[in-house]
């Protein structure tokens, strides 16, 4: 059974990972999971400092390329009266700076006590939700 729109965000915005999807530039996707918050239509994350294999990343370079992407945030229990997800579609930009960005960095250190001490500085991925789809065990 779906959840309304309202419900389904609070519930994808009290968990703490989601998982990003987006497009290459060849086609194939590429999904990585992502700290985030939401705000109003809004979902943001934010490139933080931990270890990554390069600055250059590829979920940059494809929303650069290709703008619509997906994230999906999940439950899973071995009891499956407890399964659900919730899933946002919109279109993503990238900003590295302005009110967007510390709007983002804010909302993150907000959310994610690592971020206090350490915050986000690189760039962020704000992305205009324009669909939400989800499910959850209904018996």
């Amino acid at each position: 059974m779906s959840l309304d729109r309202e419900s389904a965000l609070a519930r994808l915005s009290s968990e703490p990972v989601g998982h990003l999807a987006t497009i290459t530039p060849y086609g194939a996707p590429h999904i990585v999971p992502i700290t985030f918050a939401v705000e109003g239509a809004f979902l943001f994350t934010i490139v933080d400092q931990k270890p990554k294999s390069t600055t250059s990343l590829q979920r940059l370079t494809n929303i650069g390329h290709q703008p619509m992407v997906s994230i999906l945030v999940d439950e899973y229990d071995d009891d499956w009266t407890r399964l659900w997800w919730v899933r946002i579609d919109g279109e993503a930009s990238v900003v590295e700076s302005g009110s967007n960005w510390s709007l983002a960095q804010r909302l993150l250190m907000s959310k994610y006590h690592q971020y206090v001490a350490d915050p986000p500085v690189g760039p962020a991925i704000v992305v205009a939700i324009e669909r939400v789809t989800s499910w959850e065990w209904a018996p």
